[in-house]
């Protein structure tokens, strides 16, 4: 109990600190509790973590560069057959209006 007649109870759920007042039953502060870093993991531990995540990055970003030097060069494919079969069956006919339609 506090010394202003306030009771101190301890959160089940998040594990901080509620002052309650005593004759309403009001929570008057919550103060959350402390959590320790990253589950409780040490520094060494993080660092570790953290250069498999750049390894990680780095070997993405690699299989990407590579997929888009590849479909560059897929384009680049498919608009050499685009213009040769364009240039091996002209269209001889202009394109319709929207007014030819009716």
């Amino acid at each position: 109990m506090a010394k202003d007649g306030n009771l101190k109870v301890i959160c089940p759920g998040c594990g901080g600190e509620l002052v309650v007042d005593r004759e309403t039953g009001e929570v008057l502060l919550h103060k959350e509790a402390v959590q320790p870093l990253a589950g409780g993991k040490d520094f060494d531990s993080l660092l570790a973590g953290l250069d498999d995540d750049k390894a990680r990055a780095e070997e993405r970003f690699e299989r990407e560069r590579a997929a888009m030097k590849d479909r560059d060069r897929l384009l680049e494919e498919k608009f050499r057959e685009a213009m040769k079969r364009a240039s091996e069956e002209p269209d001889d006919e202009p394109p319709k209006r929207p007014w030819d339609f009716d």
